[in-house]
């Protein structure tokens, strides 16, 4: 019997049976239940002696199972957030915080004192109100800063203006002696209830002890020290109270505030810039407690050299629509100093505008804001659809804008200031829009107050407003003065060029693309060299032409004879003759730092407008007389000697409606010059202007039929040879003023869109109670009705190419041209695919699977795939799309995706049936392209 298992397991009671389970398991739980009666006859001492020991034998997996448990059981419901971020991350968070509230902050645990009173926090707010440290802490000393904040705030002197009058002098007039006493009562209780605040806070203070005892052996000695150096006759911190401001019972924390907004130029905007670039100074490893936290405040004490530790030069912000002909001359011209920002005319709203501007400046304020963009002479054309004029200025998006960019710039007081390079000054509804902007943004606005015809010399002109010359600011002399005689001109290479280089400089930024193809242009065509003057350029034109009509031995003599003969007459004119406000003494545009400052009297000054007025007619009225004579006449001769070169009906289909617009002009012109001939302050030409726009017939024939008479004009020129040398012979003669017939035919647009700047600064000169006002008005109203009218067929004219350019470029694409439908913007995208959805979108991973192209139309939006194939030996390619899918604009849904380290720029198109993540390469175009999608899914869904 001893040697059996069961006297075994009966003589040892503490063996345990591990091969027989059953046996063991009744066991286990005898056991267990004998431990917990044990434990509910235990006291709470014991008990907690009991899992204190039973959780010092546990492993490291079985702690972790425990915590779990209790994760579960007690689950946290307040996390102090200090503990659980990343210091640099908690330090961010608190430099938000007033410096009330990091005193309040400072009280709530060591830990947040010991955060609270870093000295990057308390550093910037210190030298935002020029208060120094006069001494460098030691590495283990904290709160160094914060302690003189509190030291300086506790002790501000306050000199009344009388005070500070023998130290800083004084603008107020002498006092009488009634006016003195009470000024010397107005004093005194001022620094009484200054003392009485001062003392009252200070018994506050003292009713409740601090809950904390310095670390510091030495803390009492260096508290000393600062008292004693705040003390000091040249670190005082003094306040000058001028005026009414004397006169406010404000408290000190209101007088600290408003010290705070007055004598700083960067507002909070940079003090939290200056407070980020100080968080990411610090180290990231190391303990909290460790040594690593303190920073070298050296560094951020001011040289003595300098007045203001963050003194950056004056910034200037220039936005170029894409809309401005050659604008690529305008970005390689811009000077160092101004930031210049190329946003697309067409698809960029007023909020991808808004967030272009503000990531170019990087929270910094700029001096002055320019923007360049199409225009008038009473509206400016922002982006495609967006024209800011008198009425439309009030309206919430265009009022958002204007507020919020007026907000980047810096106060009045300042020399902030709005330059708007389109001639708003040259027109009575131009000058009202600049009194309104003026008023809307509480800044100076600056327009030019010339008018041109044919290019964009008004820049050139005098501004309204004060401060420097704004072409000077923002741009170099040579290249300005080259764009602005050679916009037109230069558009045609620039377009060429883009196509050509894009593709090779497609990793640059807009701005970078420009200036680079600017710089190339200016290279090659060598605008610095081309400042020929306007007089001696018309001259040698007038003598080739007259020694192409002139046979003779010697052609030199001949031509030296001509310019002698010009230079007795005294009779030489410009051809580009500018307006009264930018033309020299001799007729000529100067350089920049010669411009004159224009005719004295309004009189003379609209009389020389009249004369750019009848100036322009001449030349507009020569260039289609030239239609007539080196075109019409000859086709017209050969078909009644019946060596006909084009049919009868051709040259009716294509000339007619020239001929009946040079039949009017010519009309207009003789009444305008025999006005001009008898010109007297009180000569009308109102009557002359609304007769002209009572034949305005003949400009809308010739418009409705533009489009069949450029189609005639090509298709005979490639079916008939006889035709092709015809115009081979004619285009670009001098009789033609070196232009084709294609150009000719583009002069009636271009002039009926002249005719209304050159009426609203003759209106604008026109005194009120002049008897041409009322028919000035009727006119001007008349032609800017017509405009109107020109511009909405050059829209749909630009649509319609845009339109059939899209079809051509995707393959396999249904028809586009259906109803109203318009092309808004086209993005190139990459397309990308997240392996599994179940992760965290914070955590997902995207994987770049394809390209695709978006074209956004305003009723749909259609995908591409794009495909790049590259040329062998060359580093040309080729960009190809083939048709993918299209959906309705009310039907799609658009979801942002948060930027993490594995997927930047990304957001979802979400259809009917399917979805697509798709992601930009740069920032700027992901901004754009969001903002144009949701203002075309809003005005679907309104429309719908």
């Amino acid at each position: 019997m001893e040697g059996s298992p069961v006297a075994a397991e009966t003589r040892f009671s503490t063996w345990t049976p591990i091969c027989n389970k059953p046996s063991n398991h009744k066991l286990f739980q005898e056991r267990t239940t004998l431990i917990f009666h044990w434990f509910d006859l235990w006291t709470d001492h014991q008990r907690k002696q009991f899992i204190h020991s039973i959780l010092t034998r546990c492993s490291k997996s079985q702690l972790n199972f425990t915590k779990d448990w209790f994760l579960e059981a007690v689950p946290i419901t307040h996390l102090d957030f200090t503990t659980v971020l990343p210091r640099f991350l908690s330090l961010y968070v608190l430099s938000f915080l007033s410096p009330q509230d990091l005193c309040l902050a400072s009280r709530v645990s060591w830990h947040w004192k010991f955060l609270a009173e870093q000295d990057c926090l308390w550093t910037p707010k210190c030298l935002l109100h020029g208060w120094f440290l006069p001494y460098t802490p030691n590495e283990q000393e904290y709160g160094a800063w914060k302690k003189h904040y509190v030291a300086c705030a506790s002790s501000l002197d306050y000199l009344t203006p009388r005070e500070a009058a023998p130290a800083y002098g004084t603008l107020n007039q002498p006092l009488g002696d009634k006016e003195d006493g009470e000024e010397r009562r107005r004093e005194q209780l001022i620094r009484q209830a200054i003392r009485e605040k001062v003392a009252k806070h200070k018994r506050v203070t003292l009713k409740s002890r601090r809950p904390w005892l310095s670390s510091s052996w030495t803390a009492g000695t260096s508290g000393d020290r600062l008292r004693a150096s705040v003390g000091q006759p040249g670190l005082t911190a003094a306040l000058v109270l001028i005026g009414e401001r004397t006169r406010t019972q404000s408290s000190l924390s209101q007088l600290l505030e408003q010290e705070a907004r007055r004598c700083s130029t960067p507002a909070s905007a940079l003090h939290q810039t200056r407070v980020t670039n100080a968080l990411r100074s610090l180290p990231k490893g190391g303990s909290v407690c460790g040594g690593s936290l303190t920073m070298s405040t050296h560094r951020l004490q001011p040289k003595p050299q300098h007045s203001a530790p963050y003194c950056q030069p004056p910034l200037h912000l220039l936005l170029v629509s894409s809309r401005v002909p050659a604008y690529e001359l305008v970005l390689c011209g811009a000077r160092a100093g101004v930031i210049p920002v190329l946003y697309e005319h067409s698809g960029t709203t007023l909020e991808a505008l808004l967030s272009r501007a503000e990531g170019a400046l990087q929270g910094q304020r700029a001096q002055s804001i320019a923007i360049l963009a199409e225009g008038t002479a009473g509206e400016i054309n922002l982006t495609q659809r967006c024209w800011v004029t008198e009425k439309t200025l009030l309206d919430p998006d265009i009022r958002e804008f204007w507020e919020k960019l007026s907000g980047w710039v810096v106060p009045l007081a300042e020399g902030g200031r709005l330059d708007l390079f389109v001639p708003l000054a040259a027109s009575v509804t131009g000058m009202e829009l600049i009194s309104k902007l003026s008023s809307l943004t509480g800044l100076d606005v600056s327009a030019p107050t010339g008018t041109t015809t044919g290019s964009y010399q008004h820049i050139l002109s005098e501004w309204l407003g004060r401060g420097a010359f704004p072409p000077r600011v923002y741009f170099g002399e040579p290249q300005l003065l080259g764009w602005c005689r050679q916009a037109e001109w230069l558009q045609d290479a620039l377009v060429l060029m883009r196509t050509q280089l894009r593709p090779q400089l497609q990793q640059l930024s807009e701005e970078t693309r420009g200036r680079a193809l600017g710089h190339l242009l200016v290279d090659v065509v060598g605008l610095s060299e081309m400042h020929v003057e306007s007089q001696v350029t018309q001259a040698l034109v007038d003598g080739l032409a007259a020694l192409s009509r002139e046979r003779c031995d010697d052609p030199l003599r001949f031509l030296a004879e001509f310019l002698q003969r010009r230079h007795e007459e005294g009779s030489v004119r410009g051809s580009d003759r500018a307006s009264w406000t930018e033309c020299g003494p001799n007729g000529a545009l100067g350089p920049i730092r010669a411009i004159p400052q224009g005719l004295g009297g309004a009189v003379d000054r609209r009389m020389a407008l009249v004369g750019e007025l009848l100036h322009s007619e001449k030349l507009y009225v020569r260039l289609l007389q030239a239609v007539s004579r080196v075109y019409s006449d000859p086709l017209r001769a050969a078909l009644n000697s019946n060596r006909a070169i084009l049919s009868s009906a051709n040259v009716v289909m294509v000339f007619s409606p020239v001929l009946d617009i040079l039949e009017v002009n010519s009309l207009f012109l003789e009444e305008l010059a025999e006005r001009m001939e008898e010109w007297g302050p009180a000569q009308c030409l109102g009557d002359v202007l609304l007769m002209l726009c009572s034949k305005l017939r003949a400009y809308t024939n010739f418009f409705n039929g533009y489009p069949t008479i450029l189609r005639t004009v090509d298709k005979c020129r490639e079916m008939i040879p006889a035709f092709r040398a015809f115009l081979r012979r004619h285009d670009r003669t001098l009789d033609t003023g070196m232009l084709s017939l294609q150009e000719l035919l583009l002069l009636p647009s271009s002039r009926v869109w002249e005719y209304v700047p050159l009426l609203e600064s003759l209106f604008l000169l026109t005194p009120p109670e002049h008897p041409d006002r009322p028919h000035l008005r009727s006119a001007l109203d008349t032609l800017s009705h017509y405009r109107s009218f020109l511009r909405k067929l050059k829209e749909n004219t630009d649509g319609d190419a845009r339109m059939l350019e899209a079809q051509r470029m995707i393959r396999s694409c249904p028809n586009l041209q259906e109803g109203n439908r318009h092309l808004i913007t086209v993005q190139e995208v990459g397309l990308l695919s997240s392996p599994d959805e179940a992760i965290a979108a914070s955590l997902r991973v995207y994987e770049h699977v394809g390209d695709l192209g978006l074209f956004l139309f305003n009723d749909a939006l259609v995908l591409s795939e794009r495909s790049v194939s590259h040329q062998p030996y060359s580093r040309s390619r080729e960009t190809s799309h083939t048709f993918l899918a299209s959906v309705a604009l009310h039907t799609l849904s658009l979801r942002d995706i948060a930027d993490t380290k594995y997927v930047q720029n990304a957001f979802t198109l979400e259809g009917l049936k399917r979805r697509w993540v798709c992601a930009t390469d740069r920032e700027e175009d992901k901004v754009k392209w969001l903002s144009a999608l949701r203002s075309a899914i809003n005005a679907a869904i309104g429309d719908s």
